[in-house]
């Protein structure tokens, strides 16, 4: 099979995989490939930080400099990824309700 649709166009599929967004990432933050950088202002706060980043097994180099504010938004980016909202299930029609009155879905709460 060739690659043109009727009238020489380019087929469609090929154009959308050599462009567009990476959705498959095989490399994330915070790991041996790509660690976090994170910028501290005392050794004490490196301390600190270190030991957070050693309980989420996460990989990170640290740098201490006093001099400019601290940097650790990576880090508290990684740790608060949004979950997903997950919803009960609504019954069906024909379900008994879930308020208890033994009555049909449809004929009750829906």
């Amino acid at each position: 099979m060739h690659n043109l649709y009727y009238k020489g166009r380019i087929h469609t599929r090929e154009n959308h995989v050599k462009t567009g967004y990476n959705t498959k990432r095989t490399v994330k933050l915070g790991t041996e490939k790509d660690p976090l950088t994170l910028v501290v202002n005392s050794d004490e706060r490196k301390l600190a930080v270190e030991a957070q980043v050693s309980e989420y097994k996460l990989f990170a180099n640290i740098t201490v400099d006093s001099t400019i504010d601290e940097d650790i938004i990576e880090l508290t980016a990684v740790l608060n990824k949004p979950v997903t909202t997950k919803f009960d299930k609504t019954p069906n029609r024909n379900d008994p309700c879930s308020c208890g009155s033994e009555k049909k879905y449809k004929k009750c709460c829906g």
